[in-house]
């Protein structure tokens, strides 16, 4: 299986929708109206592949993890909502999924270390691998380095989880002795970094060609679409933490990934609100009929 068909477990998928279309209408963004019916998700999940049983058993391991809750919507039928905890969690995640530029400026650089008591080493994994998912690399043991423009989210972050009593974190510029581009290519694995960005170029650059050759914008295969190109591209900016362009190769194919989602973004993402309205309304005609 390739790392582009592993994203989109149904698990994975479920999130990609809450975070772009199960956030109620208040965030402005078109969708669900509200908790998303269990018949309109089933469909959902549905049109995306995904079988019955396991959206159920994807919803319930989310619930047990804090990020769904369940709820009613007003007209009784069961449904799920997201909990605060997950509203958070996809809020912070707007600015790097949908906000983010191509390559922001050079800007020095934050480093992170930790020490952790061996007695709560525990706390030690989930340190690593949330800056790891944060977009860290690696500078030294106990020594994590990013782009200077990740300072407040990590602080936040950080804090949010409770860690930060095991953190220092500082700002600054590199200064020796190795080149700073030969530092960063050992700090991140770039040949693994790029490697992803082609293959979500592979996969969704020519679905954004079919699109762009298009007239009509049927609301089913947008929201399609959208949902798969979104849970392909949702992960790459955390893995990829903006490095400066004069620190990476000539080839790199991070701008042109941003670029291909982002008009994809743009085309596709009002036509599949249609698709979940019309599925959420469906759902509630068929258990006002029932």
């Amino acid at each position: 299986m390739s790392d582009e068909q592993a994203q989109h477990t149904p698990r994975s998928l479920i999130v990609t929708f809450y975070g772009a279309y199960g956030r109620g209408a208040a965030d402005g963004s078109g969708g669900a109206p509200g908790p998303v019916p269990v018949a309109a998700l089933i469909r959902l999940l549905g049109a995306l592949g995904v079988d019955p049983p396991s959206v159920r058993s994807a919803v319930s391991r989310l619930k047990r993890r804090g990020l769904l809750v369940a709820e009613r919507t007003a007209a009784g039928a069961a449904a799920y909502g997201l909990s605060d905890a997950g509203r958070q969690l996809l809020e912070d995640g707007d600015r790097r999924i949908f906000g983010r530029p191509a390559r922001p400026p050079a800007e020095g650089w934050v480093l992170a270390v930790f020490s952790v008591p061996e007695e709560e080493r525990h706390k030690r994994h989930l340190l690593r691998s949330r800056l790891a998912r944060l977009g860290f690399g690696t500078a030294a043991p106990g020594v994590w380095i990013a782009p200077a423009h990740l300072y407040e989210e990590t602080r936040h972050t950080l804090e949010r989880l409770q860690l930060a009593a095991y953190v220092d974190l500082f700002t600054g510029t590199h200064a020796g002795f190795t080149p700073t581009a030969q530092a960063v290519a050992r700090w991140w694995d770039l040949d693994a970094l790029a490697a992803r960005h082609r293959a979500f170029l592979a996969a969704h650059e020519p679905v954004l060609d079919r699109w762009t050759r298009r007239r009509s914008l049927p609301p089913e295969a947008a929201y399609r679409d959208y949902l798969l190109a979104l849970d392909a591209w949702r992960h790459l900016p955390y893995a990829d933490p903006g490095l400066p362009p004069a620190l990476l190769p000539a080839d790199w194919p991070g701008g042109r990934a941003a670029e291909v989602f982002g008009r994809l973004h743009g085309k596709l993402r009002a036509a599949g609100a249609r698709y979940v309205q019309e599925a959420t309304a469906g759902s509630f005609r068929t258990q006002d009929a029932g």
